[in-house]
């Protein structure tokens, strides 16, 4: 049965993306729509079941892996001070205006601040996909947008972890949460400079095929691992085990072999994954709710943001761009979802709806991105090239 759901997505995805290339829309903002026709939604052709969430998550990881062998760490760093007032801007405003929405609803105090932190997540691999395909990733503005969202998911992180302890009971050590994440970025940081080159280079000695390439998805996963062990989105460790690798010389050789494998097969399966946690069973009482939330999501992430942007000597149009890039919630509000749901912090009639919202902030970010900024002219041949044949 999964070999015929592989059929599926993968002829939907590329006939989806091409429709909205067509379009004038990114091929991701097709990929998604196509999840919630196949899903449970409206078809019910593809359901959610533990092995496309395996192959989702390895495409997520995978994307995140890309992203950081096409960032400029020169550019990352020159950026981090501008990285740091959008992250800031962009979870302080979500959870002000969300708490007082959430309040108007009748929600608890406890129930109103877990939604604003639920909405102050920020998942940028969706916008990294459609920067990509427009030209903007390698430059001023994609990179202060991945700065700040590794900064918004270990704020959020931490934020989260205080808001369950004291509200819902967890027993959570907050000195021991924040030395985790000390540990991971000194222990990254050491590992890409010392262990990654002489990793690699052992490796390309081998006489086997493929050496390069193994070496490279081995300390892709092998970061991955090691950034959701000390309580850090895998994401996050991916991308910089990309970073890692692009100060190699290995950085084309593996660049240029993980993409199709990447693009070919799992990524498709990650866009269709988001489509498919969208239901519309007992919606029908909760559509204002839905569209106040969506709007108060949107604007938070737009207006937080891009302040922060502008603030740090963005003209007003990046500005712009860096807040529509930090809207998508995707798969990391997903996940808060659950917990808020599991530790009752998220009320059970509003689960659905919230969902729902997620999805919003998913599906506006692209197109809101290619009206923005618009393709780049810097766009180089090979990516021109990917976006017009997948």
């Amino acid at each position: 049965m999964f070999i015929l759901q592989i059929v599926i997505i993968l002829l939907a995805t590329k006939i989806a993306g091409q429709i909205s290339i067509r379009l004038g829309q990114p091929s991701v903002l097709g990929k998604i729509i196509v999840g919630i026709i196949l899903g449970p939604a409206l078809l019910g052709w593809v359901q959610d079941t533990e092995i496309l969430s395996i192959f989702s998550q390895i495409g997520v990881l995978l994307l995140m892996f890309l992203a950081g062998l096409e960032t400029n760490l020169t550019d990352l760093n020159k950026n981090k001070k501008a990285a740091v007032l959008v992250a800031v801007g962009g979870v302080i405003a979500p959870i002000i205006l969300c708490y007082f929405v959430a309040q108007f609803y009748n929600l608890s105090v406890a129930e109103s601040i877990f939604v604003g932190l639920l909405l102050a997540a920020t998942s940028v691999s969706i916008s990294v996909q459609t920067l990509r395909e427009l030209g903007w990733l390698n430059s001023k503005e994609g990179s202060t947008l991945l700065g700040a969202a590794v900064l918004d998911d270990i704020i959020v992180v931490i934020l989260i972890a205080i808001a369950m302890s004291l509200f819902a009971g967890t027993n959570t050590n907050l000195a021991l949460l924040i030395g985790k994440k000390i540990i991971f970025f000194v222990v990254i940081i050491l590992a890409s400079k010392w262990l990654v080159p002489k990793f690699i280079q052992f490796f390309s000695s081998f006489k086997i095929t493929e050496a390069v390439l193994s070496a490279g998805l081995i300390i892709c996963f092998g970061f991955a691992y090691f950034a959701e062990a000390v309580g850090v989105a895998g994401i996050i460790g991916t991308f910089f085990a990309g970073i890692a690798i692009a100060q190699t010389k290995f950085k084309e050789e593996i660049e240029h072999k993980v993409e199709p494998i990447a693009n070919g097969l799992f990524v498709p399966f990650f866009f269709v994954s988001i489509g498919l946690a969208v239901s519309f069973d007992g919606i029908g009482n909760q559509v204002g709710f839905i569209v106040i939330f969506s709007v108060v999501a949107l604007l938070s992430k737009f207006i937080g943001s891009g302040v922060g942007a502008k603030v740090s000597g963005f003209n007003t149009k990046s500005s712009m761009g860096i807040g529509a890039g930090m809207i998508s919630r995707g798969e990391v509000a997903l996940i808060l979802a659950a917990m808020g749901l599991e530790s009752g912090l998220l009320p059970a009639q509003y689960y659905t709806a919230m969902i729902i919202v997620v999805i919003v902030t998913t599906l506006v970010t692209p197109p809101l991105l290619k009206l923005i900024f618009g393709t780049r002219k810097e766009l180089n041949q090979r990516h021109e090239a990917k976006v017009q044949g997948f």
